[in-house]
């Protein structure tokens, strides 16, 4: 009973979320299409919340921020945890004006795609690892340079709950060039919304926001590494409750 209870809320979830994808991004796309990064920006970040919300009225998943006072008005490069969708939702909108490195299929999705276009993504070939990072690396250093600051996964992919996979380099590669710093961000998001998983858990997903860390004359094997410790010793924290 408590499965079919579970699963009857996650339906409605999705009805909801499917409904907020149309109309964000036809409204958007109809109304705000032409308009500045920060205008249409601005309008589609509340098809996230108004996701995080639903799901939290639905399916009962809240969130707590811990680190809030990290983030400046002055652009950075976030590398953070992939473990579910969830982040994906919040991050984007919490973190606006921010553009996010992701796949280059889903922009081609109808409807889904046309709204993410509207947030100016950095999309990659994964297909092809060097032309990734080349267009990282080139589309990343035009959205900082605009005053916009840049989201990145550097696991690649969503990675289950318990488990840590090897970062890629181009987030401290970015910074490095640009030279603004990097914002570590570590959440247990996978508790609540398992990776490949339809049930979605009640409870409070937490996000720790680290400390800029500044990037002058690092090196970006040793700085990608210590990002990654950061965020792997964070994530078994708030994983185990302590």
């Amino acid at each position: 009973m408590v499965k079919l209870f579970l699963s009857l809320r996650v339906v409605l979830f999705y009805v909801g979320y499917a409904a907020l994808t149309l109309w964000f991004s036809l409204t958007g796309v109809l109304l705000l299409g032409l308009t500045p990064f920060r205008i249409r920006g601005r309008y589609m970040t509340g098809w996230n919340y108004c996701c995080v919300y639903w799901l939290r009225l639905t399916c009962g998943v809240k969130f707590e921020v811990i680190g809030k006072e990290n983030l400046s008005k002055a652009p950075y490069v976030a590398l953070a945890k992939h473990q579910s969708q969830w982040e994906t939702f919040f991050l984007q909108g919490y973190l606006f004006p921010v553009c996010f490195v992701l796949k280059q299929e889903l922009l081609k999705v109808p409807v889904f795609g046309w709204g993410l276009r509207m947030m100016d993504p950095i999309g990659i070939d994964r297909g092809n690892p060097r032309r990734a990072m080349r267009q990282t690396q080139e589309q990343g250093l035009q959205r900082l340079a605009n005053g916009n600051s840049v989201l990145i996964f550097p696991e690649g992919t969503r990675i289950a709950k318990g488990e840590t996979s090897k970062f890629a380099r181009g987030g401290t590669n970015l910074a490095i060039e640009a030279q603004v710093p990097i914002v570590p961000i570590a959440h247990n998001a996978g508790t609540y919304w398992p990776a490949d998983k339809f049930l979605k858990l009640p409870g409070t997903v937490k996000i720790v926001i680290g400390k800029p860390i500044d990037t002058q004359g690092k090196d970006s094997r040793s700085l990608t590494e210590d990002v990654k410790s950061w965020i792997d010793q964070e994530v078994e924290k708030l994983e185990s409750g302590s």
